[in-house]
């Protein structure tokens, strides 16, 4: 039979186990409580409704008069958001997107013929291939190591790099390890002579200052060509608004920006609505992203001190949404995780969910409820104190 669709969809879309279970959970009318929830819409925080829905009711957005780069006044805002974090951004190096995923899309079509390399950190977000193959692509992985704290095995990463590499990835800080690129990591990097693509959507969200951490690439170097991307979906906690950028810097940004301009303008994905509103959503982000910081922090407080002396233990988290918990290893991750969800009603993810190559790993979001994330995290204890 001749082949009808590419290749670029050959995955496998069958339900795994756990999802099976939850699904019959939820047919059965359990309550689930569920530790994953990563949509921050869905997550009980109070939104500035009235200043949101009057900002996307400007008539500008009426009009249709497309810029590949954005709107001038979507970038200004941009540069504003930037300057209240002490970084001078032009909103000459700023290109709009949709979202961090086209980002990733518009740099993979700039920098590499199909059959290039993109590295990309192992542990992270299980996102990289499928964008990758979308682009005929391929993904080679270099480790994140744990010894206390989580580091770029830089060994690994030279050894990763072949004559078709074209980028390095790092995602700063990391989900879901929360990790931070640090200074010493960002001179080192620099020496491979490799673009590097920094994903910083999680970088408004520290759980503690830290002078040896790099918390943007931009602006950062001259000395290598570098695409900071970001976004509404973690900045505002509004993934539903669909805008995002890109930041170049260091050489050669200039003809890259060229490029984007040409593939941006090819798509012109970005609303008119959206970009007019932005610098009044930018303005009212800062009250979710408080009510974002107080709940990760207090949900990671309880995990460190409830996992103190019990059979588990957290592993150290610098930012973002999630912590990460180290369970017995008397069985594997998924065991642990359809266990917790058969007998407790607890929802969690395993750890190989995200190439975490050590076991017995359990990823938990800090943005759950605090009374669900505490009654969860019982659960969670109170199995593992109690091996089989």
């Amino acid at each position: 039979m001749m082949r009808v669709f590419s290749s670029r969809l050959q995955w496998d879309s069958q339900p795994n186990t756990l999802s099976i279970l939850l699904a019959e959970k939820r047919r059965s009318g359990a309550v689930i409580l569920d530790l994953t929830e990563s949509n921050p819409t869905r997550a009980g925080f109070n939104y500035p409704g009235e200043e949101l829905l009057a900002a996307l009711a400007d008539s500008r957005g009426l009009l249709y008069n497309p810029d590949p780069h954005g709107l001038l006044a979507a970038r200004e805002a941009v540069v504003e958001y930037y300057a209240q974090r002490g970084v001078d951004v032009p909103a000459s190096r700023i290109l709009l997107t949709a979202s961090t995923s086209e980002a990733y899309s518009y740099l993979f079509k700039l920098l590499a013929n199909p059959g290039d390399e993109i590295l990309v950190p192992r542990p992270s977000y299980p996102l990289f291939d499928y964008l990758a193959a979308m682009e005929s692509v391929c993904v080679r992985q270099y480790p994140l190591d744990y010894d206390g704290v989580w580091h770029i095995d830089f060994d690994a990463l030279a050894s990763a790099i072949t004559p078709r590499t074209r980028a390095i990835v790092v995602v700063n800080p990391n989900n879901p390890t929360g990790s931070y690129l640090k200074r010493a990591e960002w001179e080192r990097l620099q020496t491979f002579g490799l673009p590097i693509l920094s994903d910083e959507v999680f970088s408004d969200f520290a759980f503690a200052p830290d002078s040896a951490r790099v918390a943007t690439l931009t602006g950062a170097s001259d000395d290598a060509l570098t695409f900071s991307m970001s976004g509404l979906s973690k900045i505002a906690g509004l993934p539903q608004m669909k805008l995002g950028w890109i930041v170049a810097g260091g050489p050669d940004h200039a003809a890259a920006l060229a490029g984007l301009e040409w593939i941006a303008d090819t798509f012109l994905s970005v609303a008119t609505p959206v970009q007019w509103a932005l610098p009044r959503i930018l303005a009212a982000s800062g009250a979710v992203q408080e009510q974002i910081r107080r709940r990760t922090r207090g949900n990671l407080l309880h995990v460190v001190e409830n996992a103190a002396g019990s059979a588990c233990r957290c592993l150290h988290v610098e930012g973002g949404w999630y912590a990460i918990l180290q369970v017995p290893r008397i069985r594997s991750e998924e065991e642990w995780a359809i266990s917790l969800l058969a007998d407790s009603d607890v929802l969690v993810q395993p750890g190989y969910f995200y190439d975490f190559e050590e076991e017995a790993l359990l990823v938990l979001s800090l943005l759950t409820p605090p009374a669900i994330f505490a009654e969860g995290l019982r659960r969670i204890l109170d199995t593992a104190g109690r091996p089989s």
